[in-house]
């Protein structure tokens, strides 16, 4: 009987063991292949972005759309059909996109910054204002600084003055070589009435220009104008103007230009 015993406590440890392993193994495969289909979203997506980003709008949109159709909620994969459909001039298209891939992600600071910048080019600026601040809320993005920069610009359009001085200034401590915030501070001082604050960021970006980090631009070379002609240099203004003239004839910051002097 206590053979028998033993026997039957054998069988049920055996079966308990066979039960657990077979868990086991039911667990492993299913994780092999939530990690295998991962990796294929993951892999059709960076196709995708490849593609567009050498001007294949065409094969992006075929593997982004094989990475949706595994995952139809993959939020870099309604990203990157939405820069497609940027690109194509489908913004209806590009705008639906965009959505989807906040929804999915609504923390992700790339998503809010790429639909920012979309909704800033199609002169939308309160709702690109919105966007690019949130993408400004997260330390570790790596654009961070770009995304600062953006949105100072998107401030100074809709007349927040006082806080496009304080983004543009962020943008520049964390990446204190940005010729595109020196200019919109020294311009938006020159506006305001302070050229001493207009000079000194124009001096800072001039730095760069000497250095050759960097080169004139429209709004540099107008601004560079407008503070010689503050401080009675008629020749370094006339430098600009003629700079301006001969680089960016079709420019805004020309056309203004030619408003002045006459």
């Amino acid at each position: 009987q206590g053979n028998r015993v033993n026997t039957q406590r054998q069988l049920a440890l055996a079966l308990l063991l066979t039960t657990l392993l077979a868990g086991c193994s039911s667990f492993s495969s299913s994780s092999i292949y939530a990690k295998a289909t991962q990796a294929s979203v993951e892999s059709y997506t960076d196709l995708g972005i490849k593609y567009l980003q050498a001007g294949d709008t065409v094969s992006a949109k075929s593997s982004l759309k094989q990475a949706l159709d595994i995952n139809p909620n993959h939020a870099p994969a309604l990203n990157g059909l939405a820069l497609v459909f940027q690109a194509e001039a489908e913004n209806a298209l590009a705008e639906n996109y965009f959505r989807d891939a906040v929804k999915n992600d609504p923390g992700s600071a790339m998503i809010h910054n790429n639909y920012g910048a979309f909704l800033y080019a199609q002169q939308r600026y309160e709702e690109a204002c919105t966007e690019l601040s949130r993408a400004t809320e997260d330390p570790f993005y790596a654009q961070r600084a770009q995304a600062f920069e953006n949105l100072g610009r998107c401030y100074r359009l809709i007349g927040r003055d006082d806080a496009a001085v304080f983004v543009l200034e962020r943008a520049l401590t964390l990446s204190p070589d940005r010729p595109l915030a020196m200019i919109e501070l020294a311009d938006l001082h020159f506006e305001r009435g302070n050229a001493d604050a207009a000079a000194k960021w124009f001096a800072e970006f001039r730095d760069l220009v000497d250095r050759g980090l960097v080169d004139h631009f429209a709004k540099s070379l107008w601004v560079g104008v407008r503070l010689a002609r503050t401080q009675g240099n008629a020749s370094r203004s006339a430098t600009y103007a003629l700079l301006l003239k001969n680089l960016y004839p079709e420019s805004e910051e020309y056309k203004r230009y030619e408003e002045s002097s006459r």
